[in-house]
């Protein structure tokens, strides 16, 4: 039987909102030493996959990130940093400098199906509920869901309208609750559960795998909750049919984030960098209507960066991660439209990081 978590992840709405432990806003010293940086950088005139996190001094600077590193993972799961200086910059100056911010976090991870290394988060016209669906290019509301790495970054460069608020939840909270009230659900997210590769598998790749919601590794609690690429499975051939049991799990996760007692919600600003820890936060957002000028339409830029101090992972989610030992780079897909370029930069970021790399 599965036994309560005990982590400083372990929070409730009004308990986060009180800490303060999301939040922190850099003085002016450190944002003109990320400023000074960040233009010693920009005159170098490297492209993206020449960067690494020596390209970029951060002065007092490096301390906000060192102190946002240490909450994702010992802490709350959750940091919000606020006030970055995107007044000074156009939009291919923000990919750049959240491109080099995440190089002193972690390593990048590819995303969708062209394996994209930084995404840009607007409404493209897609569909979220499907076999092929991503919520980051749609306006809908989203399931509370977590991505694919160790941690995800928002950079917010312009907001909705109206609508769009940043929902979250701990998965360590609602995984304690649960085990007090309905004990057979919580044993059931330990078991595997069929996952679509939502059409963005390689091609040696199978369409889908089996991973569990929930495991422990090492005393270390990871949850990954992506009920829309479990959702995707039920319609393939050949993928086995969930349970009541395993339906009324995914409900009661999706249930209780929610509640107000669980669902911290915030409103992203331009300027945040929204830092969450995937294996112990839940997240999700409201539905948005936008701009009719494409100027003004909602735009983010999305990172998923695999940290060098990040928890090992169960075995069970070897499959969705291609690794799951601690300091290995990990997480994302693993090839469409990976190039050498990418696996080269890969391997050096890892080793500026002092963590060990992993093939695509």
């Amino acid at each position: 039987m599965p036994q309560p978590v005990v982590s400083a992840a372990d929070w409730r709405a009004a308990e986060l909102e009180a800490s303060g432990r999301w939040l922190r806003r850099p003085d002016p010293a450190a944002i003109a030493d990320l400023q000074a940086g960040f233009a010693r950088l920009r005159a170098s005139g490297k492209p993206l996959l020449e960067i690494t996190r020596e390209d970029m001094p951060l002065g007092a600077f490096a301390a906000v990130l060192a102190d946002a590193a240490q909450e994702l993972e010992q802490g709350c799961g959750v940091r919000v940093i606020r006030g970055l200086p995107l007044q000074d910059y156009g939009v291919e100056d923000c990919r750049l400098l959240a491109w080099a911010i995440g190089t002193h976090l972690g390593v990048a991870r590819p995303q969708g199906k062209a394996s994209q290394l930084i995404s840009d988060v607007r409404d493209a016209g897609g569909t979220y509920r499907g076999g092929g669906g991503r919520g980051y290019n749609t306006n809908a509301e989203l399931d509370f869901h977590t991505d694919g790495s160790d941690v995800v970054a928002l950079f917010c460069l312009k907001t909705a309208r109206r609508g769009e608020l940043s929902r979250l939840a701990s998965s360590v909270a609602i995984h304690n609750a649960l085990l007090a009230t309905r004990p057979e659900l919580v044993e059931a997210l330990y078991q595997p559960f069929p996952h679509s590769r939502q059409q963005e598998e390689a091609a040696d790749e199978p369409p889908a795998y089996l991973a569990p919601v929930y495991g422990m590794a090492e005393g270390q609690f990871a949850s990954r909750y992506i009920r829309n690429h479990i959702r995707s499975t039920q319609s393939m051939d050949g993928q086995p049919r969930l349970t009541a049991l395993q339906h009324a799990a995914l409900d009661a996760i999706q249930d209780l984030a929610s509640t107000p007692e669980f669902c911290f919600s915030m409103w992203l600003e331009p300027g945040d960098l929204q830092l969450l820890n995937n294996h112990v936060v839940i997240h999700s957002r409201t539905h948005y209507e936008d701009f009719e000028v494409p100027e003004q339409k909602r735009h983010l830029l999305r990172l998923w960066l695999a940290v060098p101090g990040g928890r090992p992972l169960p075995d069970g989610l070897l499959a969705a991660y291609k690794s799951v030992a601690s300091g290995t780079v990990r997480g994302g897909f693993k090839g469409r439209g990976v190039t050498p370029e990418m696996q080269a930069w890969q391997a050096r970021a890892a080793a500026s990081l002092g963590m060990r790399d992993t093939p695509y």
